[in-house]
């Protein structure tokens, strides 16, 4: 198994998302393009991992802060919340100041900066979040992959998790890796799917591509966990479609309004509260 760098393209005017990400001969954060080429049939012959959703490509470049979440795919900066009050948080719909490898994003009294280091061996990201001390938040790095019918979501079996029928009586249950499939992401069946995974790591396996993410505190108090959007066409009612949301997330929880206490992320009493992730790509060959 081989190890591939990474490229990794940004949109800041537009809440500093991934517009994509990318095996390369050469690792590199950069700009989006003004005319990003196509996730489908990249003329360079690499490996993208993004999942877009075109159809509603201009309605994401229009939003404003306060509006309706619009999933155009990518990845999007879920803060302070995931869910609730704030659909995706309050940061996804606003302009982030800087450049694609040290950006921030004030909202809500909270300061956000976001450092992306691309190395030979992968990609590492540095979150800084300043705020009032001890105020618990959530913070998710909403990843939704193109992954095939036969790919894998690789995680400890046995790892604790908490599980949300969204396409049936949407309650929340107790249960354990894989619970049924979770690690398969499976052709459209009518279902959707949400998890808690109580880890730090995980990988996506899809033919010989590898994609290994893992991620920590690194200041602060709080749990970090896995949540897993395994969407195959049960959401949303009148008009589904098939999404694979893959997020490390700060925190253990979806709603920072209806989490428990130890679910939620807390700064220290300067303010700080601080997690990094590690992102590597590799290629099985013959």
């Amino acid at each position: 198994m081989r190890r591939r760098p990474l490229t990794v393209e940004i949109d800041l005017d537009h809440g500093g998302r991934w517009t994509s990400l990318r095996t390369s001969d050469h690792p590199a954060v950069l700009a989006q393009p003004e005319r990003p080429e196509p996730v489908e049939g990249r003329s360079d012959g690499m490996r993208e991992w993004l999942w877009h959703r075109p159809v509603v490509a201009t309605d994401r470049t229009s939003v404003r802060p306060g509006e309706a979440f619009v999933d155009a795919g990518g990845v999007e900066e879920c803060f302070p919340t995931v869910a609730g009050r704030w659909d995706h948080g309050d940061v996804w719909s606003r302009p982030w100041q800087g450049t694609p490898t040290d950006a921030s994003v004030a909202a809500l009294g909270w300061q956000l900066r976001r450092r992306i280091e691309a190395e030979p061996t992968g990609l590492t990201v540095r979150y800084d979040l300043h705020g009032e001390p001890g105020h618990g938040v959530l913070h998710a790095m909403h990843g939704l992959y193109a992954l095939s019918d036969e790919a894998r979501v690789v995680v400890p079996g046995g790892t604790p998790l908490r599980v949300q029928d969204v396409s049936g009586d949407g309650a929340w249950r107790p249960g354990r890796w894989p619970d049924d499939g979770l690690d398969r992401c499976g052709p459209a069946d009518g279902t959707a799917r949400l998890a808690v995974v109580d880890t730090s790591s995980v990988r996506l396996v899809d033919g010989p591509d590898v994609l290994e993410l893992s991620w920590r505190l690194d200041r602060g108090a709080g749990p970090v966990s896995l949540l897993l959007w395994r969407n195959l066409g049960g959401w949303p009612d009148g008009a589904p479609y098939r999404s694979i949301g893959v997020e490390p997330l700060l925190g253990a929880a979806t709603d920072v309004d209806t989490a428990e206490p130890d679910q939620l992320a807390r700064p220290d009493v300067d303010g700080r509260l601080e997690w990094s992730l590690r992102i590597r790509g590799y290629r099985h060959e013959a």
